[in-house]
């Protein structure tokens, strides 16, 4: 064996070994106490795919390559320390679309190569994954960036038009009729060019009227696109490495779409070709919402004996996830049971309440699933709900015009109280008003939660340190 052919082999069992570390890291993700090793154990295998493709002879422009490495890993890595936490589903929905972006320039530039009358026949097959690669790419990139926009308060959360589902329709049309001319006609610049305008086109106009409230699920959606960009343009580039993390990621996350669009009771079809998830519209509602002082609502928490947290993307804006620990603790050393509620997409992406729960050190025993928790809130003297909007909305079961009607919630209605913490009067990421801060039974105190979380904490030492009085 000559030295080119043991490089290959040390490559490609290099990629293996890359391989088993993305799923390993894929599996301990699944929890809160294992993700951030299987985040560790994913990225080291990244960096053993990266270093093995070097082993490989015969690549050109090895300086531009590592000049590449280097502005792309220097921004980001300062960029990931400084973020905040509550701009982390902006910068995933960013970086996604520059996965997908990768992947469509993966194809571009392979799909030029074959239109060069020098570089000989070409198998039908490559060509036709390099176009379907560059396809899905584009389209996960625009739709990424616009993802972004609206998540960054950057573009109206919805935008429409009359005829919009046709034309939306043609539009896609066309980008599969140019991209059916390259496979069976033949591959030239003019039309690789119509090709990929019609493509990034499409992802915008497919991302365009899909409301604020449903981007977790449009992320997920982007995410499983871009790795199966990737895995059809590893198939043309003859890399097993893009191969296998591009299907391990479009995997992963068609089945996370799947699991969102189902905590959200919204079929993927309407993702994609329908105006999903408009905000406003629903039944009005009676009533007002009344307020309540930090003193009295410390009164109700220190009669309470079993309190249940909601937190939401309020929480996540006032940085408040540290206060309201600080407050869980001092209820459970009063002999109150706690837990927290977390809905499947609470915040603005998967996950989002989990992380900032986890970094302010609460146990994840004390943390339940929306499906966990749900029973017990019969059972709730008090129910907390910070920051959270659509996802407590009883209108979701109950009124049939709502945009949000059929998603399950939290059922925080059936607690005994209900305290909601919230800046103003303003809806949700949803734009409708929410049915449960209207009810008898709920109480509103207006403040900043990390403001909010202080008096709480002050009021009970307060209740605690006059006997109860």
């Amino acid at each position: 064996m000559d030295l080119h052919e043991t490089l290959i082999w040390i490559a490609k069992a290099s990629y293996f070994l890359a391989a088993v570390l993305f799923i390993l890291g894929i599996k301990r993700m699944a929890s809160p106490v294992t993700a951030r090793k299987g985040i560790v154990q994913a990225g080291i295998g990244m960096v053993i795919a990266t270093l093995a493709t070097f082993a490989i002879t015969g690549m050109h422009n090895i300086e531009l390559i590592v000049l590449g490495i280097a502005v792309g890993v220097l921004p980001t890595w300062l960029w990931g320390k400084k973020v905040a936490m509550t701009d982390m589903p902006q910068m995933v929905a960013l970086f996604n679309g520059m996965g997908g972006g990768s992947a469509a320039a993966i194809g571009a530039g392979e799909l030029l190569k074959f239109s060069n009358p020098s570089s000989g026949e070409h198998a039908l097959v490559t060509v036709a994954l390099a176009v379907l690669g560059a396809l899905i790419g584009s389209v996960s990139m625009t739709g990424s960036i616009i993802a972004w926009a609206k998540l960054d308060g950057r573009m109206d959360k919805r935008f429409t038009f009359p005829g919009q589902q046709v034309f939306n329709f043609l539009v896609f049309a066309a980008a599969v009729a140019a991209g059916l001319a390259l496979i069976f006609w033949r591959v030239e610049p003019w039309l690789i060019v119509a090709f990929f305008a019609l493509s990034l086109l499409f992802g915008i106009l497919m991302t365009l009227p899909i409301g604020g409230a449903d981007m977790p699920v449009v992320i997920s959606l982007y995410n499983a696109f871009t790795g199966l960009a990737v895995a059809f343009e590893g198939y043309v580039m003859n890399i097993e490495a893009l191969i296998i993390a591009g299907t391990v990621v479009g995997a992963a996350g068609t089945f996370l779409t799947q699991l969102m669009a189902k905590a959200m009771n919204r079929p993927i079809s309407g993702v994609l070709f329908s105006n999903f998830g408009g905000g406003g519209g629903g039944e009005a509602i009676a009533g007002a919402q009344k307020p309540i002082e930090a003193s009295d609502a410390a009164s109700l928490l220190y009669m309470a004996e079993k309190v249940i947290i909601v937190p939401g993307y309020g929480m996540a804006v006032a940085q408040a996830q540290h206060k309201i620990w600080e407050l869980t603790q001092a209820l459970i050393k009063a002999g109150k049971e706690v837990k927290f509620a977390i809905h499947p997409v609470a915040g603005r992406m998967p996950g989002h309440m989990n992380v900032l729960l986890a970094e302010a050190g609460v146990p994840y025993d004390l943390i339940a699933d929306m499906d966990d928790i749900n029973p017990e809130f019969k059972t709730c003297d008090v129910s907390i709900v910070i920051g959270a909007n659509d996802v407590v909305n009883p209108a979701a079961r109950t009124d049939k015009s709502s945009p949000i009607y059929g998603m399950p919630i939290l059922n925080v209605v059936d607690s005994r109280q209900t305290i909601v913490i919230k800046r103003g009067k303003g809806t949700g990421f949803a734009g409708i008003e929410n049915a449960l801060f209207y009810a008898d039974n709920t109480r509103l105190l207006y403040a900043d939660g990390k403001e909010a979380a202080n008096q709480l904490i002050s009021e009970l030492k307060a209740i605690e340190g006059g006997g109860g009085h």
